[in-house]
Formats: C-alpha cells, sequence, structure tokens
C-alpha cells in the first residue's frame, strides 16, 4: 500500500519523476559504472526519505538490518584505562570464541532499538525477528520497514509472512546505498562502545553485553535527526558521477 508520505514527496508521480530528471542530469548518472546497475534509484531515495521527513500518521518507521559476525574476542591483556595524555588501550592479541547475529530495528521517531541476537542469519532467524517486532509493536499502527536487498529480506516465507501481516510495509534501499538506512548509523555506535571495548570469554558474555547496552541506550538515547531532501541526494550523486566518468568541467 502507498504511504500518503510516499505520495506527497512523488516516488511513484510521473510529473515529479519527470521533473526530478530534469533538474539531475541523469544521463550522468547512467555514465557511472555503479549507478548504471541500479533500478529505480529515484524512486527509492524519494521513497525512504519521504519516510523520514514526512512520516505517515498512525504507523512507525523501522529501520532493518542484521549485523553478522559480532565477534566474542578475549584480550589476552586486560584493558587499560584511558588518562591523562593517552587513549584507553586495548591489546591487538585475543582469542576467538565464536560470533552471534544482532537483529535490530530501529524506530526513527523516538530512537528506541528493538533487538535480538540470533546465532545465524537466514530467513528463518529474520521472521522470528519479524514475530518479535509484531509483539513488540501497538495494535492498529501501520510499520513501514526500511531493509537493504539481502536475499534473506524477499525469501518467500518472509514475503508469505508479510502477506498475511497487511500492516507491514517494506520500503528496499537502492543497491549500495545501505547508508540510507538509519540503522546503520546505531550499528556503528554498538560496535565502538560495546563490542570492540569488550573481552568476551563466551558467545554468551557478548549477548550479554549488547543486551546491556540495548537497555541503556533505550532509556538515554534519542533519534537521530535526518536533514538531507531528497534532491539533495541526488544531486551530490549525480556530481560525483560526474567525477567518476570525467566528465566533471
Amino acid at each position: 500500500m502507498r504511504s500518503r508520505t510516499v505520495q506527497r514527496t512523488g516516488a511513484f508521480g510521473p510529473l515529479l519523476h519527470r521533473q526530478a530528471f530534469r533538474r539531475v542530469r541523469w544521463p550522468d548518472i547512467y555514465r557511472c559504472s555503479v549507478y548504471s546497475l541500479i533500478g529505480n534509484f529515484v524512486e527509492k531515495v524519494r521513497d525512504i526519505v519521504g519516510l523520514y521527513l514526512s512520516p505517515p500518521t498512525n504507523a512507525l518507521v523501522l529501520c532493518v538490518d542484521e549485523k553478522s559476525q559480532c565477534q566474542a574476542l578475549e584480550r589476552t591483556q586486560p584493558m587499560l584505562p584511558m588518562g591523562l595524555g593517552y587513549l584507553e588501550g586495548v591489546t591487538h592479541d585475543y582469542v576467538r570464541h565464536g560470533t552471534t547475529t544482532l537483529f535490530a530495528a530501529l524506530n526513527t521517531a523516538t530512537g528506541e532499538v528493538i533487538a535480538q541476537c540470533k546465532p545465524r542469519h537466514r530467513h528463518q532467524e529474520f521472521l522470528a525477528f519479524l514475530r518479535h517486532v509484531d509483539q513488540a509493536v501497538p495494535a492498529g499502527l501501520d510499520v513501514h520497514l526500511i531493509v537493504d536487498n539481502y536475499a534473506t529480506h524477499k525469501h518467500p516465507k518472509v514475503r508469505a509472512w508479510l502477506a498475511r501481516h497487511t500492516r507491514y510495509h517494506m520500503h528496499f534501499t537502492p543497491t549500495y546505498s545501505s547508508w540510507l538506512n538509519q540503522v546503520e548509523r546505531w550499528f556503528g555506535l554498538i560496535t565502538q562502545q560495546a563490542i570492540r571495548r569488550g573481552s568476551f570469554k563466551n558467545v554468551r558474555q557478548l549477548i550479554a553485553s549488547i543486551e546491556r547496552y540495548i537497555e541503556q541506550y533505550n532509556q538515554h538515547g534519542r533519534p537521530f535527526v535526518w536533514t538531507a531532501t531528497a534532491d539533495s541526494i541526488l544531486q551530490k550523486v549525480a556530481r560525483l558521477c560526474k567525477v567518476i566518468s570525467g566528465t566533471e568541467h
């Protein structure tokens, strides 16, 4: 179902779509070797940015992804605390004790994160996480999920689940454009502040550290403020592709 946001931003409006192509010199885009492979790039950018800047009423916008291969690393030496004139010290030597996959859904309105750790990242685990999200989201609200193009998110069983749960609407980021998904920024935070800084003797300790971080983050965290318009993003991409293709003057 097309949201009001999508309609307002013109993601599916042929007139605005043609105007976007006039404003941005798209022949330059398609001469770029990377973006020539991307279908519906303009529509997807406008769709997702529209959800950020003009979220629909009576709905949640959740940025969803999984961070695989979170390693439980045990440092061979104790960490040295940060002091005056020197940074926190972490040895480069470690012992691996397994991995976990962190599934996360970031609420763009509140900054709250719904998350679970799973041993793998197949469609089975993604479906289990969707059920977990469904239990956490109040009934009666539509849910717009922003996800990347990973095959797990498009598995037939995932599509069947979404067809049965009609309040869910999937929005896929363009290929090579995971930077449009706000949860990637949150993954950067938890990696820097919890996963890489710890020393874990097993995966259970790593998961416990992740869960503590999420609990504290949800108590004090705030939403990321998205300010870039779709037009500004598309214009920057056009300039970048000019540089790459050597057509910039």
